[in-house]
């Protein structure tokens, strides 16, 4: 459907719906997973029951990071070696990912299971809530492996053009869980076993479904041979870094507030146990909110930069628009429930003849009343975050998305709960405060964001109908791969003007920009960047939109092309002359002293640092070395002929 629907055109509300709706569902999935295992322990065993679930729950996270890291970078890698048409990577990347997670999966759950009984104290466990954890975590934890295969296997499935069978899985195992909760909590009187134990059954499930579908993949054939991890292992982790961290700051997050929660709640009359279950069921509650938010605002994310990479700007801020005013409503609904109703939630998660009932609805209360008292604030964060990623701005978006639960509630519960000595009490206005705090400063971020919109943008894009440009009639496509220092930009400017066809260089970053959907601001700072020996997903992102940009142009016109692997792109293509321009490292730094104003005593460590670092940027996207000459038709060392000289020779070659 998606591709289908035309981004630039088709209106936006059909294109919210499209983008927005799986992502919703996807994200709800994993809520209702740990809310149906809470409600259903909490009637059946009670207040250290859901203690006990909340306890493993930093587990699970750190867990699910894992198979993230190894899940989503093997589907980034996935997507970048079909875009290259490499399918023997293709298929490499899907083997190694699978025979990687499955090693990681059976370790990890051997090592949980034997440290298990310490690691629930790490995580915030009381004594009195210990056995139950212990029971639960130990069931849990034999069913790891399944979770782990099935969630890294997930995102292989969508990027091999699945999504539908890979959201079905998910949903399969959340419905078996459902239905199996009652019948072990209640009808076997399993109590928190029985909870782990439909957990695990549904995840056995969707790891049997994720494991049959290896065996139909669409993309690639897959043999023996594939699935042998090899040095490429290490570019599948790169790739799946960023969602490893992000997850991990959850899980920092987590353990801190389960042991600032028992610990404090010590000194007050609800005590440490009824604190640490009532902040993991309603959190996970808020995380309904929190998933449908992000569902939205991800959805959106696709829409918005390719607007924004168009030159669209009234369209990106209608989408904005849209996105906020959603968003705000779903905050504004959710305020009034947790406001209004904190009493009928709790009730959700706990008999009324629990001994201590009266205590944990009262806490319910006072943390509905504080901690999240203006949660529906966070849709302004949330939405900004996501639309700074969709510019390209991923730094500023991380620490925007991180401000709340690291930079400001963490530091903020100690000032309040320890130095001001106001116990627990301080730790659930932390929360209050930081909401606040962080909704002023995504007030400002959104703002000059959105001013920035509203400035022209220079919209370029390659027409099908673009007039062919010709040199004496025929197309020719001078590709120059060149080293930093050795003057092979001026050459190519200098033959293009020679030749009366268009120069790029710089010239693609508008192109690329409309390709990828980036800004092209964001695609200039990753283009300094890969002389700081830096390579990621975004960089993969922009290395397939110029490849796309440089065969279109390849294919519609004579040109020069600078740089960015042109030459191994275009290897397949007739009427090419691959050109490589080098020369001495005295050489290098002369020009570079000369040309480009770096001082003298450090123009020599900067030249071999970018050019260590532009060898290892080619190396990574083409799989040879940019200094191999039977790559090129032709060599030129700088040294021994001028730019103009080099020009000259080659204008002389391609006229005979």
């Amino acid at each position: 459907m998606k591709k289908e629907l035309n981004l630039g055109t088709e209106k936006i509300n059909k294109l919210l719906v499209a983008f927005a709706v799986p992502c919703v569902i996807s994200s709800l999935i994993n809520s209702i997973y740990n809310i149906v295992d809470q409600i259903f322990i909490g009637k059946g065993v009670g207040t250290l029951g859901n203690a006990a679930t909340n306890v493993l729950f930093p587990l699970i996270i750190l867990l699910s990071a894992i198979a993230s890291l190894i899940g989503n970078g093997g589907a980034a890698y996935l997507s970048l070696k079909l875009g290259e048409k490499k399918n023997n990577d293709a298929a490499k990347s899907i083997g190694q990912t699978t025979t990687l997670t499955i090693i990681n999966a059976l370790v990890l759950s051997i090592i949980s299971y034997i440290l298990l009984p310490k690691l629930i104290y790490v995580f915030g466990c009381t004594d009195s809530v210990y056995k139950y954890a212990l029971d639960y975590g130990r069931i849990i934890v034999l069913g790891a492996p399944f979770m782990i295969i099935y969630s890294s296997l997930s995102s292989i499935i969508r990027s091999d053009g699945s999504p539908k069978y890979s959201m079905q899985m998910l949903v399969i195992g959340a419905i078996i869980n459902i239905i199996l909760d009652p019948i072990f909590i209640f009808y076997f009187n399993m109590g928190v076993k029985g909870g782990a134990l439909a957990t695990i059954l549904g995840q056995i499930v969707s790891f049997i479904m994720a494991i049959r579908y290896l065996f139909k993949i669409k993309s690639v054939k897959l043999a023996k041979k594939d699935f042998k991890i090899d040095k490429d292992i290490f570019k599948i982790l790169s790739l799946g870094l960023s969602s490893f961290i992000t997850q991990i700051t959850v899980l920092v997050l987590f353990i801190f507030m389960n042991n600032v929660m028992t610990k404090l709640g010590t000194n007050s009359r609800f005590g440490s146990d009824i604190p640490l279950s009532v902040y993991g069921i309603i959190s996970k509650v808020n995380s309904l909110y929190i998933s449908t938010v992000i569902g939205i605002s991800i959805g959106a994310q696709p829409i918005i930069g390719y607007n924004y990479g168009a030159g669209n700007k009234k369209r990106v801020q209608e989408v904005l628009r849209k996105v906020l005013i959603t968003n705000f409503t779903i905050g504004i609904i959710f305020n009034i429930l947790f406001v209004l109703f904190p009493r009928e939630i709790a009730n959700i998660f706990i008999s009324k003849s629990d001994p201590s009932y009266k205590l944990f609805i009262d806490f319910a209360k006072l943390m509905c009343h504080s901690f999240i008292l203006v949660c529906g604030l966070n849709a302004l964060e949330m939405t900004t975050s996501v639309l700074l990623q969709s510019l390209g701005k991923v730094f500023k978006a991380t620490m925007l998305a991180f401000t709340r639960q690291i930079i400001l509630l963490i530091p903020i519960s100690l000032i309040l709960g320890l130095v001001l000595n106001m116990g627990i009490y301080g730790v659930l206005y932390a929360g209050l405060i930081a909401d606040t705090l962080t909704f002023i400063l995504a007030i400002f971020v959104f703002m000059s964001e959105y001013k920035i919109l509203s400035k022209d943008k220079e919209n370029i894009i390659i027409e099908d109908e673009k007039v062919n440009n010709t040199y004496n009639g025929k197309k020719i496509v001078i590709t120059i791969a060149r080293e930093y220092g050795s003057g092979g930009r001026f050459v190519g400017k200098i033959l293009a003007e020679q030749l009366g066809i268009n120069f790029y260089d710089k010239e693609l970053i508008a192109l690329t920009a409309k390709e990828s959907g980036l800004t092209k601001e964001y695609i200039v700072s990753e283009d300094e960047k890969k002389t700081a020996n830096y390579i990621d997903n975004n960089s993969d992102l922009i290395y397939l939109a110029e490849q796309k940009v440089i065969k279109k142009l390849a294919k519609k016109e004579s040109c020069v092309i600078v740089g960015r692997c042109a030459g191994n792109i275009l290897n397949d293509n007739k009427n090419v002359l691959k050109v490589f321009i080098y020369n001495s490292e005295e050489g290098k730094v002369k020009r570079a002293i000369k040309y480009f104003g770096l001082a003298k005593d450090k123009a020599l460590k900067e030249v071999r640092k970018i050019n260590k670092n532009r060898r290892k940027y080619y190396k990574y996207y083409t799989g040879t070395e940019l200094d191999n000459i039977s790559n090129y038709d032709l060599c030129f060392n700088s040294d021994y002929l001028s730019v103009e000289e080099i020009a000259n020779e080659i204008k002389n070659i391609i006229s005979k």
